[in-house]
């Protein structure tokens, strides 16, 4: 009994450094050495910062591109999904509230075409990006409204697509936040 008791003591010890200690530095030091340097990847507009890159933010007027809607109103600090499944009701109509709203403010685009991250919360609730076609379903609304042709804000969409991760994993996707201070750069 001495024997495995002397080794549970042992084992508890290494655990703890190694968890309490060690990891938790190794995670802050590569944070440091990340974009931001562990900080977040500051998004700035004349030497002002108005942003995070990794953190959506809101976007109601029409004359910019709307993100993925957000489960917590895009409080960083309150990261979560709506955590309601496809039978909930309640869930069910504010899916059909955000596409009554798209199809109000985008009245030529058609219901069957519009993706389902414009209508579906993330998981973390703060989802920067949008997907290709998300984006592509909005141009024809943001021309109107600014009075630029639809092909100077599709070359705009073309411009900020970033490809798959390591050209492999996930779709392709928009940075709403870059993505609209680019639009705001169009005379």
């Amino acid at each position: 009994m001495k024997k495995y008791l002397v080794q549970s003591i042992r084992l508890t010890l290494v655990l703890t450094v190694l968890l309490s200690i060690i990891y938790p530095l190794g995670i802050a030091l590569m944070g440091k050495l990340s974009k931001g340097n562990g900080e977040g990847e500051k998004v700035y507009k004349n030497g002002r910062v108005v942003g995070y890159a990794l953190i959506g933010q809101s976007f109601k007027k029409p004359e910019y591109f709307w993100g993925r809607p957000s489960a917590v109103g895009y409080n960083a600090a309150g990261s979560a999904g709506s955590n309601k499944g496809p039978s909930n009701t309640e869930y069910l109509k504010e899916v059909s509230n955000r596409i009554d709203t798209l199809l109000k403010y985008n009245p030529s685009l058609d219901r069957t075409a519009i993706p389902a991250d414009m209508v579906t919360a993330s998981g973390s609730g703060l989802d920067p990006d949008i997907s290709v076609q998300g984006a592509k379903i909005q141009i024809k609304r943001i021309a109107a409204y600014r009075n630029i042709e639809e092909k100077k804000i599709a070359e705009l969409v073309t411009l900020h697509t970033k490809g798959p991760l390591l050209g492999l994993f996930g779709p392709s996707t928009i940075n709403v936040l870059r993505l609209n201070l680019a639009l705001d750069e169009i005379k």
